[in-house]
């Protein structure tokens, strides 16, 4: 949320700066070549009416001494034409092919035929940008033209600099805009870093400790509410579910413990051939009460209770083909497990036996007397053909992983 509101932030801070700034440079840009343009016309006239002057009094060495100090004065350069075009002063002076350039240059043209306006054209001369005015002398009767040059370097640099002047004080806004608003963000985003360290907390197994719903917009406000009202009623589930589990050990074990001892008391009173079944119900008491303790486990949410751990398949077949025979004797259906195995695998302790009880059961209901029902790690108990019986010590081919 800190990082969204400081983009927000800084997106309004530069839209607005982007509107404010580019349309003032562009502006300063526009005023500084109108003011540059100005400047060299008033230098033109200045020129032209001096010029004027000259020819009619027919001093033209004053003239050429007027266009070197305007020249020197500008830092530019000064042509004086007569009508027909012959150069009149120069200043600095001009080569032979700048000469017989000069009088076809378009803002000479305009100004020797004496037009009113003045056209501007802007050339580059030893990398140099220049600006190039012409200006009529005399009216109505053109008597020749001004031609002046100035150079444009020191009107880009000071609009360089403007730029970036502006560039550096967007900058510099954008970084207190920045600040400001980073700071806004995170109290903004206060309650939400409680709610955020809260659900944390209790996601890690902590205390449901109340967050306070006093700071923040009034969406936060119910939101942080919403949660305390569900962190309590979670802690209570949770208490209540450790309470059963602590109450159903004690009631569950005590029984399965006393059953355990009975059945150890009764061996000296069970004749020799009954000993063996009598070994096996202690046996099924026994898984009976790792059974009762990861089911336990599971309701007190540990987390160890359901790691898978490697068991061995075959000898858990072998042992409940064992404890269910004389229930499928009794019924009169023939259990047969085939010899094998599929050697280790990752099951939840006790899943393996849960699963095989299910499927003998089940396959125990829906067997018909006298059906014969061959056994192995993965196979349904039941009738299968005679010509594809297994041979003895093939393997199981049940997967690799049991489900839990």
């Amino acid at each position: 949320m800190t990082r969204r509101l400081l983009l927000s932030h800084l997106s309004l801070a530069a839209l607005v700066l982007l509107g404010l700034e580019i349309p003032l440079g562009f502006v300063y840009t526009r005023a500084e070549r109108e003011q540059i343009v100005n400047s060299a016309n008033s230098e033109a006239d200045s020129v032209a009416a001096y010029a004027e002057l000259s020819l009619t009094a027919r001093r033209r060495d004053q003239l050429a001494e007027r266009a070197e100090h305007c020249a020197e004065r500008i830092g530019g350069q000064v042509v004086v034409l007569a009508a027909d075009g012959t150069l009149l002063a120069a200043a600095p002076r001009l080569s032979g092919a700048e000469e017989r350039d000069l009088a076809t240059r378009p803002e000479v043209t305009a100004a020797l035929q004496g037009r009113p306006s003045t056209d501007v054209h802007a050339s580059t001369i030893g990398g140099v940008h220049y600006l190039s005015v012409a200006a009529p002398v005399g009216r109505p009767t053109v008597q020749g033209a001004v031609r002046i040059t100035l150079p444009t370097d020191a009107v880009h640099s000071r609009v360089h600099r403007v730029w970036l002047l502006l560039v550096l004080v967007g900058l510099a806004v954008l970084t207190g805009v920045g600040a400001v608003a980073f700071a806004f963000a995170r109290w903004a985003g206060r309650p939400l870093r409680r709610l955020e360290e809260a659900a944390h907390r209790l996601a890690d197994g902590g205390p449901a400790a109340p967050v306070p719903v006093t700071s923040g917009p009034p969406e936060v406000r119910s939101l942080a509410a919403a949660f305390n009202r569900t962190a309590a009623r979670l802690e209570h589930l949770l208490a209540s579910q450790r309470a059963f589990a602590g109450e159903a050990s004690h009631q569950l074990k005590t029984p399965l413990a006393a059953l355990r001892l009975r059945l150890e008391n009764l061996e000296p009173a069970v004749a020799r051939r009954a000993r063996p079944r009598l070994a096996a119900a202690i046996t099924e008491t026994d898984r009976l009460a790792r059974m009762v303790e990861g089911l336990l486990a599971m309701a007190r949410l540990e987390e160890d209770a359901a790691t898978p751990d490697p068991v061995d398949v075959g000898e858990v077949c072998a042992e409940r083909h064992r404890a269910w025979l004389p229930l499928f004797e009794r019924e009169g259906v023939s259990l047969v497990l085939f010899a094998g195995s599929v050697g280790p695998v990752l099951a939840v302790p006790g899943a393996v036996e849960q699963i095989l009880d299910n499927l003998l059961s089940n396959a125990l209901r829906a067997s018909p007397p006298t059906a014969r029902s061959p056994w192995s790690c993965g196979c349904t108990p039941g009738p299968p053909p005679p010509a594809r019986q297994p041979p003895a010590g093939s393997t199981c081919t049940s997967p690799t992983r049991a489900p839990a």
